[in-house]
């Protein structure tokens, strides 16, 4: 089946271009000029991976990766024409997978989409989830996480919505707490065999994960980082099956 690119961006005639080259390569493409576009072509149909433009009509390419990061997983290649590296570091906070500055050729885009869909090959996108792995529930400070479930409860009983990739290194943690896990560690309790995955994306992931968990994410409580080293979940947990 053919994997599906969403690319937005309000330049008509790059878009109509783009679609023409990457179809030659199999890529089944949409197109969307804006962010309620967007909104409606993720809903329609599963996609594999999105082409961001940073400079949009009404919502950024920002505001845009900041909300898909919110729900899902899905792998993004930010466009720019700026070339910055603020806009780079943003973007890569943001959970952005990849960056094309702007003017490209098609032949570049083609070898990012190509290396970023190798390098995300079996990341879950959209409500996807691995298999169950038992009815286990945790229990600290009053927030609940049911295993099975793959939800993660506050203490006032609101479910937090976390994308797989951010369940899975919540879960790699609390599994082993007041332990400090490298970033290779974290990966290899739930990413062996996920061809060419890159480590730095557990630093996106935690940071993700800490602006929902944490009181103050500057200073985590629960999620905290060994300097030099990597990280650990900084509270006992009582698990019960």
């Amino acid at each position: 089946m053919a994997r599906r690119i969403l690319i937005v961006d309000d330049d008509e005639a790059l878009g109509h271009s783009l679609r023409r080259y990457l179809s030659a390569y199999g890529f089944d493409i949409s197109l969307a000029h804006d962010g309620e576009a967007m909104r409606v072509e993720l809903l329609r149909e599963k996609t594999d991976l999105v082409i961001l433009d940073l400079v949009l009509p009404g919502d950024s390419g920002f505001d845009l990766a900041r909300e898909i990061r919110r729900d899902s997983d899905i792998p993004i290649i930010m466009l720019t024409g700026r070339g910055e590296e603020v806009d780079r570091v943003v973007g890569l906070e943001l959970g952005a997978d990849d960056f094309v500055t702007k003017p490209f050729s098609s032949r570049e885009l083609l070898a990012r989409v190509n290396a970023v869909l190798r390098r995300t090959a079996g990341r879950p996108t959209g409500e996807e989830t691995v298999p169950e792995e038992g009815g286990r529930i945790g229990r600290f400070l009053g927030w609940t996480i049911d295993v099975s479930r793959r939800k993660l409860l506050t203490p006032e009983g609101s479910e937090v919505r976390l994308t797989a990739g951010e369940f899975n290194v919540l879960l790699a943690l609390m599994e082993r707490p007041k332990r400090v896990l490298t970033r290779e560690q974290i990966l290899d309790c739930f990413m062996a065999g996920e061809p060419d995955v890159f480590d730095r994306s557990i630093d996106t992931r935690i940071s993700r994960l800490r602006r929902k968990i944490e009181p103050d994410p500057k200073r985590p409580k629960f999620v905290k980082t060994e300097w030099g080293v990597g990280y650990f979940f900084d509270q006992q947990i009582e698990w019960e099956q």
